[in-house]
């Protein structure tokens, strides 16, 4: 059988795959392994090296490995999404080894040659797993050190060490290479206490700006994703959906398939599929399929759905809670009360969910879109009635992900197919497909309740949260009195709450409660009649928020209100993944049709040490380009569990025509830990577009999207 031929740096994976985790380490040669888990380093001197399972989501289980050639390889489970980790974590990684940053390659989201990892979600790859990674690299520098001190004859702490090289600092002309070091052999080392990590001042790669190693490959149409992908004698297969969540299969007739040659119908309990070598002929003889389903009469739509929620709405958690609520409303002079909306949406990747399985004996492969390999491996040995051990997924590159490649229907699809056909066999979504079975981010509400001093400060604060969940719900600003539920705790909802799946979507959450808390604190200052600058700073003690909301401010440069006819000026803060951001908004509202076009941006974030400053301006800049779509185009429409939008003729994202001047401001602390940078722009982008069109045209919009009929509606 022929096998796809990918290359460790652009795809994050071993060439000729699939081969063992052992067999892959025989293949690399000799070398120094260096294997960390739970925090701390092991070396492992023989045998195949452990891998933990079922770790805690704290527990980054990752090792490297030192070549005879100088060259450096980090294995992790974190996978490459177009966040931009398969750079920066390489440059963690090479700082603290003290190599070149182009001798790292990265082999990612491989379960049979990573160790396990709970997933790449959360902005946690940098800040949770870069530590236990640059703490690999200090104590395989350290082992290093060690052995080129014997090799050398002198103290360690006389040498030093460059690009991969150690060296007598007082004779440079005495040096040894890594590559001679680990030439041949395995070596067990462990140090304790665990050598410290580079302070600041000593990093040479860590900060510097990077061009994406992946640039060029997905620009030139080199990467490879799960869909392009092919083995000898694979199938592509072409599934019977339902027309609706919820429906049921009742009468089934296949036969017709037959008219096309080389189709074959494969079923396995509900699962009806037909397979060819073309996928267009599959999706020929799936056509001809008569199915009748039994479909639910539909209860709730995209315009009763938030009635059905409140009703269905559980106990509520608490949250956050300080002083005491009547108290504060008591020293109120007027009380502000507004119920905020957003509607559900969809993740729309770039790539639709795509995945590649075989079945070889015991063992099955599967190559898939996914951003939890180690999920998928575990959901396919269930579906197939194996152990964990026995089913390895590859990862390639993913195009995109935004929370909705956490859901791998597709991947134990594509291994179930492949189990009763006995030949590899491909499951790529159509868009259709895309739409239908993806979850969607959760339709949520916000009620808020707060009212003014006399003398225009926030007397109380009382919040409400449905369905959004807590992330990014707790209020930040400095309220005595105030009051913060969840509806449920978590996101979502339970079984039955919706008519259809939900799940993670980009700062889960965060941007529901950023567009209710920052749209409410706009109404304050306006009651107030205070500028919403001044407004926010006279209630801010939080200095980094203070810090990233004045260099905003002065970047934009900072106009109160109404610009002119139709044209004003928003702001909105917040805070995600441990990053504190600011976005300032210029936007112009044609006041005839309600369109909104969003003329500029300004974001400024404290994501305290910045690794790659040149991928957390893209990850900026990707944030608030698709923070647009969110706010002012992207609804699922349905009825009952009927997708309607099925494809971007009527599901509507942002386009290059409404990208605005966008202009980013790193404030960096290097003293303090890196941060999440992948997710808290966004979160800014709803509230800050409906500030600005409230100053522009005094119509609060309290709904997302903000389309032109809603920008009508709420002027009146």
């Amino acid at each position: 059988m022929d096998r796809p031929c990918l290359d460790w740096e652009l795809s994050g994976n071993l060439t000729e795959l699939p081969v063992s985790r052992r067999q892959a380490l025989q293949l690399l040669g000799g070398g120094i392994v260096i294997l960390f888990a739970d925090g701390d380093l092991r070396a492992q001197s023989e045998g195949e090296p452990s891998r933990a399972t079922n770790a805690l989501p704290t527990d980054y289980n990752a090792f490297l490995r030192i070549g005879e050639d100088g060259e450096v390889t980090c294995f992790t489970g974190k996978i490459e999404m177009g966040q931009g980790v398969v750079t920066s974590l390489a440059q963690m990684l090479a700082d603290e080894l003290d190599v070149a940053l182009d001798s790292v390659h990265m082999v990612m989201g491989d379960t049979d040659l990573c160790p396990w990892d709970m997933g790449t979600w959360g902005s946690l790859s940098t800040r949770a797993f870069g530590p236990h990674l640059r703490a690999a690299g200090a104590e395989a520098k350290a082992v290093l050190l060690a052995l080129a001190a014997e090799r050398l004859d002198r103290p360690v702490a006389d040498l030093a060490v460059e690009a991969g090289v150690v060296f007598d600092r007082a004779e440079p002309s005495r040096r040894v290479a890594y590559s001679t070091l680990a030439q041949g052999r395995r070596i067990a080392r462990h140090l304790s206490p665990a050598p410290p990590l580079k302070t600041p001042a000593e990093m040479r790669v860590i900060g510097q700006p990077v061009l994406r190693r992946d640039a060029v490959a997905k620009v030139t149409g080199a990467a490879q994703y799960a869909a392009d992908i092919r083995l000898d004698g694979m199938l592509c297969a072409r599934l019977l959906r339902p027309p609706a969540h919820g429906a049921r299969l009742q009468a089934l007739d296949v036969s017709p398939v037959s008219q096309v040659s080389g189709a074959r119908v494969v079923q396995d309990g509900e699962l009806v599929a037909v397979l060819h070598d073309h996928p267009d002929q599959a999706e020929r003889a799936l056509a001809l399929i008569e199915a009748r389903w039994d479909r639910p009469e539909p209860t709730v739509d995209d315009q009763t759905i938030f009635t059905h929620l409140f009703r269905a709405a559980p106990p509520g958690e608490e949250v956050a809670r300080g002083g005491d609520l009547a108290r504060g409303e008591s020293q109120a002079v007027e009380v502000v009360e507004a119920t905020y909306l957003n509607s559900y949406v969809a993740h729309a990747p770039i790539e639709p969910h795509a995945a590649l399985a075989v079945v070889e004996g015991s063992k099955t492969t599967v190559w898939a879109s996914t951003q939890n390999p180690f999920g998928v491996r575990n959901e396919v040995a269930e579906a197939l009635g194996c152990q964990p051990e026995d089913v390895r997924v590859i990862t390639p590159f993913v195009g995109g992900g935004f929370g909705g490649k956490a859901r791998n229907l597709q991947a134990v699809e594509a291994a179930r197919l492949a189990r009763a056909a006995g030949r590899p066999v491909q499951v790529a979504y159509t868009r259709a497909e895309e739409f239908f079975a993806d979850s969607f981010r959760p339709a949520a509400m916000v009620r808020i309740r707060s009212g003014l001093t006399e003398a225009g400060r926030i007397a109380f604060w009382e919040y409400h949260v449905y369905y959004a969940g807590a992330r990014g719900a707790e209020c930040f600003y400095d309220i005595a009195d105030h009051a913060t539920l969840a509806y449920p705790g978590g996101w979502g909802g339970g079984p039955g709450t919706h008519p259809f799946a939900t799940g993670a979507w980009r700062a889960p959450g965060n941007n529901t409660n950023t567009f209710a808390r920052e749209s409410h604190i706009d109404t304050l200052a306006a009651k107030a009649g205070v500028d919403p600058v001044a407004f926010r700073l006279a209630h801010l003690r939080d200095e980094k928020m203070r810090g990233v909301l004045l260099a905003a401010a002065e970047r934009f440069g900072w106009t109160k209100g109404r610009l002119g006819p139709g044209r004003g000026c928003g702001v909105a803060l917040g805070i995600d993944a441990g990053t504190w951001v600011a976005s300032l908004a210029e936007v112009q509202v044609d006041e005839a049709t309600g369109a909104v076009r969003v003329e500029r941006v300004v974001c400024a974030q404290n994501m305290g040490l910045v690794v790659n400053p040149q991928g957390a301006r893209i990850q900026m800049e990707g944030c608030i380009t698709m923070g647009l779509g969110y706010a002012l185009g992207e609804e699922v429409h349905f009825r009952g569990g009927e997708i309607l939008d099925r494809n971007f003729d009527t599901y509507t994202l942002p386009r290059f025509s409404w990208l605005p001047r966008i202009e980013t401001v790193l404030i960096e602390d290097r003293n303090d830990p890196p941060q999440g940078g992948g997710e808290p722009a966004i979160i800014t982008m709803g509230a800050v577009v409906a500030n600005a069109i409230c100053a522009a045209t005094g119509a609060r919009l309290l709904q997302l999207p903000m389309t032109p009929a809603r920008v009508i509606a709420a002027r009146g």
